[in-house]
């Protein structure tokens, strides 16, 4: 069986031959460079760019599997995936400990306000400074006393909790309807509704999921409800939250300040106005990183497939209805899952 890698000096070929199955990269530039590659492969691991689409899906008949890195599912037509019987897998826990430590760093830097403070520094403005004497000083803020709110808490929500507690905040409060408070008290956090947490919250971090359901969670509305004192954080991604809306309520001083890893169309559009406000930092969608996390992770995205095609069960399955579809599959016309080893009984859905 083949496998279709796009062109990353991280790949783990070694890891694909050693299992008996055929090795193709090549560089992916667009969504015609992607359809080329995976053409006629059984398994792919795939990433943010190009979009693993219905069309995508669609134009590969072979394809049983694909692998996405990291954590987020949202570059993958989940419906069209189930639909086809393509089992889309991800990564869970493979990049928690990053993201949680920068949304911390987020925090920190709009508390501090250490994005003004470096800058000033370095244009020589080390004393005499109004900005940091007199301005610095008064709105330098601290999290100790204050109530932070977490949005999604699922494995990095709590590691951002686990983080947070150590800074004092006076409660820990947090939004997530799949939640159960007898696992959020594990935690010493509060389940909230989001509008008490848009309401009570001093800080508020984004680590829920992009769906349908969580898009433009944060819009003018939502903005409108929170402190002119609270400070955003967005690690996830960047349709949670209506750029435009954040932008105005930035601008109009509607809240204080906000602190990005994504944004809703990246790369960030030159123009976009969240660029050009003092109140808004931004980085360019590098939270999950590190060198562990880039040597552990191609191990199993590798393996997700590696696993899937010998019967076994993959590390994440995104579409775990996929498994109905392809049971049907195998009763009538195996198709793609003709001759593959069956790995549902693998899995604890």
């Amino acid at each position: 069986m083949k496998v279709a890698l796009p062109k990353s000096p991280y790949n783990r070929v070694d890891l694909f031959e050693a299992a008996g199955l055929e090795v193709v990269e090549g560089p992916v530039r667009s969504k015609e460079d992607f359809i080329e590659l995976l053409r006629d492969a059984d398994a792919a691991q795939v990433g943010v760019m190009p979009l693993t689409s219905r069309e995508v899906l669609e134009a590969c008949p072979k394809l049983k599997v694909v692998s996405r890195l990291g954590v987020g599912v949202d570059s993958i037509d989940l419906d069209a995936a189930t639909e086809l019987g393509v089992l889309a897998c991800n990564v869970p826990g493979v990049n928690t400990a990053e993201v949680a430590d920068h949304a911390v760093a987020m925090l920190l830097g709009l508390t501090r306000r250490l994005y003004d403070a470096v800058r000033t520094t370095k244009d020589g403005q080390w004393s005499g400074n109004p900005r940091l004497t007199g301005e610095y000083q008064q709105t330098v803020r601290r999290i100790a006393g204050h109530k932070v709110g977490i949005v999604g808490f699922g494995n990095i929500g709590r590691a951002f909790a686990t983080r947070i507690r150590g800074f004092g905040p006076a409660d820990i409060i947090a939004y997530d309807p799949y939640v159960e408070q007898t696992t959020a008290d594990l935690y010493g956090v509060k389940l909230v509704s989001f509008e008490e947490l848009l309401t009570e919250a001093d800080y508020i971090t984004i680590h829920c999921s992009s769906t349908d359901e969580s898009r433009h969670l944060f819009d003018s509305n939502a903005l409108g409800k929170m402190k002119s004192t609270a400070m955003i954080v967005n690690t996830a991604r960047g349709p949670i939250i209506n750029g435009t809306d954040l932008a105005r309520a930035l601008e109009a001083g509607q809240i204080e300040a906000a602190a990005l890893d994504v944004t809703e169309v990246e790369p960030v559009d030159a123009q976009d106005p969240l660029l050009a406000l003092d109140n808004c930092i931004l980085t360019p969608h590098i939270a999950g990183f590190s060198p562990t996390f880039l040597t552990e992770c191609p191990i199993r995205q590798a393996e997700n497939i590696i696993h899937v095609l010998s019967g076994r069960a993959p590390h994440g399955l995104a579409n775990p209805e996929v498994i109905k579809t392809i049971a049907v599959m195998r009763s009538t016309d195996a198709g793609r899952w003709e001759g593959v080893p069956d790995f549902s009984t693998a899995l604890a859905v």
